[in-house]
């Protein structure tokens, strides 16, 4: 199936329901082979079709909106098509184009987030994802924004869950992390957000000046085995997963995240609302936070106060 890309402000109608008179014949409306064109030209410039798309415009059909017919226009290219529904007017002057969102079933609201470690408040209003790669510079920088700053503020109000989303064509460490990381998690989710906390800290002196992905990768090893021998979980179950380094549950993440519409980490989402965390600065994330926590009838905590410059002694030099 064809991806187009929308112009914003692409075919806009106001649309109002309910019985109209007619309204009058437009002379100047055009009809025929000359509508026909005219649609065409208009659905190649909105949609900036390359030159060799076809462009075939269905029959007429009535439809629910009172004065507008429904219309089909049929993209092709080689084998492949695509149907636009459009409606046009009965004086043949407009031309609209209606998108449907599925409130039900959007995969914001439907992220899997079974058997995934929770960082905070279990039963929290507001659950904070995010997909996160381990090897990714803007996903540490979010991190540490994150923790402790966010949770020292909002405290059980929030809760946090991590999902894979490794760039494995940038980051040649990523997969290897994130299958650790789940190796941990399935014995303690105390232990991996230990491992993700660490790898987010040091992440260029795991890669290292050599950038050897063999030495990277034994040293995200022994730093799993590390972490596992201070809280004395099973080793021989440990050492077992790291040894097999099975990819599919890390692989299905990163599938779900293609189908979020995901290109780039870190991806935040607050209750289903997304946040571009690399680029968002925390006061940002910290508003999309508080209406969340508006909307599920939680009063967020007050704004910090702004820190008074401190007053400088007499005697230390600068103006006074």
């Amino acid at each position: 199936m064809f991806r187009f890309r929308l112009s914003a402000c692409m075919l806009a109608l106001a649309l109002a329901a309910g019985c109209k008179a007619q309204p009058p014949v437009n002379a100047n409306a055009p009809a025929g082979s000359d509508l026909n064109r005219r649609i065409e030209v208009m659905v190649r410039a909105k949609f900036d079709l390359p030159q060799d798309y076809n462009v075939s415009i269905g029959a007429r059909k009535p439809s629910q909106m009172p004065g507008y017919d429904s219309l089909t226009v049929t993209l092709a290219k080689g084998t492949e098509t695509a149907n636009l529904d459009f409606l046009i007017s009965t004086d043949n002057t407009k031309l609209a184009r209606l998108q449907n969102f599925d409130l039900a079933n959007d995969p914001v609201f439907h992220i899997d987030l079974a058997n995934r470690p929770v960082r905070g408040n279990a039963s929290a209003p507001v659950t904070i994802v995010n997909f996160d790669d381990l090897e990714c510079p803007f996903c540490a920088r979010m991190h540490q924004t994150l923790f402790p700053a966010t949770q020292e503020r909002y405290k059980d109000k929030i809760r946090f869950i991590y999902k894979d989303d490794p760039l494995t064509e940038i980051h040649p460490w990523a997969m290897h992390a994130a299958v650790n990381a789940n190796c941990l998690a399935t014995q303690s989710g105390p232990v991996y957000w230990q491992y993700v906390d660490y790898l987010h800290g040091h992440g260029q002196e795991i890669t290292g000046e050599d950038r050897n992905l063999t030495r990277s990768n034994a040293q995200l090893d022994r730093i799993a085995r590390d972490l596992a021998a201070v809280a004395h979980l099973d080793d021989a179950k440990l050492n077992a997963c790291l040894a097999k380094q099975d990819e599919t549950a890390v692989r299905a993440s990163a599938s779900e995240a293609d189908k979020l519409g995901i290109n780039g980490t870190p991806a935040v989402f607050v209750n289903g609302e997304r946040i571009d965390g690399g680029a968002v600065p925390q006061e940002q994330v910290w508003q999309v936070i508080d209406r969340a926590l508006r909307e599920a009838g939680v009063e967020p905590p007050p704004a910090a106060a702004p820190t008074a410059p401190a007053k400088e002694k007499q005697g230390e030099g600068g103006a006074k």
